[in-house]
C-alpha cells in the first residue's frame, strides 16, 4: 500500500511562486505573504486608496481584491515624474484546500490591507491516540477422556 502526502497549502506555494510575477496589478498591489501560527497573512500595499473602494471577495477558491486609486485632479499639470499608478486594480489569488474561507478577515490600516486566512480545523495536525488492547489468544484445553 502506497502512502500519499496531503498538503493543504500546496496551492499557496503555487500562489507565491506563480502569483509573484510583476504585472500591472502586482505593481499597483504588491503583497507579502507569510504564515503566523494557524493562519496565513497577506499584506497588500494600497497607499492613497479610499477604503470605501476596497472590495474583497471569495468565489470557489479564488480570492479577489479590488481597489481604486484616483488620478490627480490638478489641471495644467506638467509631470516631472509619474510613477504612482492610478485607476482600478485587481488581484486574484487561488487558495488551497484546508483553509477556513468563511473566516477570512480584512483590515485596512495606514495604507496596508491585511488579510488573515485561517487554517481550517480539519486541516490542522492532530495526534491520534494509540490504545493497547490485550491479545486474545484462543485457549486450547485437552479433552479428559
Amino acid at each position: 500500500m502506497a502512502t500519499t502526502s496531503f498538503d493543504p497549502f500546496r496551492d499557496l506555494d503555487r500562489w507565491l511562486t506563480g502569483g509573484m510575477v510583476r504585472t500591472p496589478a502586482s505593481v499597483g498591489m504588491p503583497l507579502d505573504l507569510y504564515r503566523e501560527g494557524e493562519s496565513f497573512v497577506a499584506r497588500i500595499d494600497l497607499p492613497g486608496v479610499d477604503p470605501a473602494t476596497i472590495d474583497v471577495d471569495v468565489e470557489d477558491r479564488t480570492l479577489t481584491v479590488r481597489a481604486e486609486r484616483p488620478a490627480t485632479d490638478a489641471k495644467d499639470v506638467q509631470w516631472l515624474a509619474h510613477e504612482r499608478p492610478t485607476g482600478t486594480f485587481a488581484r486574484q489569488l487561488t487558495l488551497g484546500h484546508g483553509l477556513a474561507l468563511d473566516r477570512i478577515s480584512a483590515q485596512y490600516t495606514d495604507g496596508v490591507l491585511t488579510l488573515t486566512i485561517p487554517v481550517a480545523e480539519e486541516a490542522k495536525p492532530r495526534k491520534i491516540e494509540v490504545t493497547h488492547a490485550p491479545a486474545h489468544h484462543p485457549v486450547i484445553e485437552a479433552d479428559k477422556a
